[in-house]
């Protein structure tokens, strides 16, 4: 779902969510800042948390299974999340919040994965998307995961945040992915504290002097 101002691109916030969306700082979006302003936590090299995971530099991405669960591993920060598909129930006693949640899947057919994750971080440790968009520890993600051929997956996420938004909403509709051979080397991509400092130095600190 775009950030770009446009009436149909509105999301349905909270007055709680609107206020967390107007004190996030971001460099994406109708919103964004100068390097120099911005408060995004991702830029601290903390981890990206869930579902922003799915939403930031989803490059390539393996997926391996056993009888019992689901595995994404992601190329960004060399994160991975277990999707449990051995029947349990969705947790509704979180014993601990965590950056990617607690995640449970069911085949709804032979080509369909649909997937529960909740449990995520509290809003001031993580957002939903590089546009400052906000997420609670109220979140509930609904990914469907979709094979329409042997080669194309399509993958679609529902966001249901009371805390946030005033009712559910699609933040990705049938993004599609392509089946890459599978000896494919995925490289690193990491999140970098020293090239974070570098790149502040050189370029966000000129920014905000320009502005002055």
């Amino acid at each position: 779902m775009p950030n770009d101002g446009k009436p149909e691109h509105e999301l349905p916030y909270t007055p709680y969510g609107l206020a967390t969306y107007q004190s996030h700082k971001a460099l994406e979006g109708i919103d964004a800042v100068l390097p120099a302003f911005q408060n995004d936590p991702r830029n601290l090299c903390e981890p990206l948390g869930f579902p922003r995971a799915n939403h930031y530099n989803l490059r390539q991405t393996q997926i391996l299974q056993n009888e019992f669960k689901v595995v994404i591993l992601y190329e960004y920060a060399q994160i991975w999340r277990v999707i449990w598909t051995d029947g349990r129930e969705v947790p509704t006693d979180i014993p601990e919040p965590r950056f990617y949640g607690y995640s449970v899947g069911e085949w709804v057919d032979d080509a369909t994965l649909v997937v529960q994750t909740v449990g995520m971080m509290p809003e001031d440790r993580v957002w939903l998307d590089s546009t400052g968009r906000p997420i609670s520890d109220a979140l509930r993600v609904e990914e469907r995961w979709h094979r329409v051929s042997d080669d194309r997956l399509e993958l679609s996420i529902m966001i249901d945040d009371p805390k946030m938004y005033t009712r559910p909403w699609v933040s990705m509709d049938r993004f599609p992915m392509k089946l890459m051979d599978p000896r494919t080397d995925v490289p690193e991509m990491y999140c970098s504290p020293v090239e974070m400092q570098r790149y502040n130095e050189l370029f966000g600190l000129a920014a905000s002097s320009a502005d002055n």
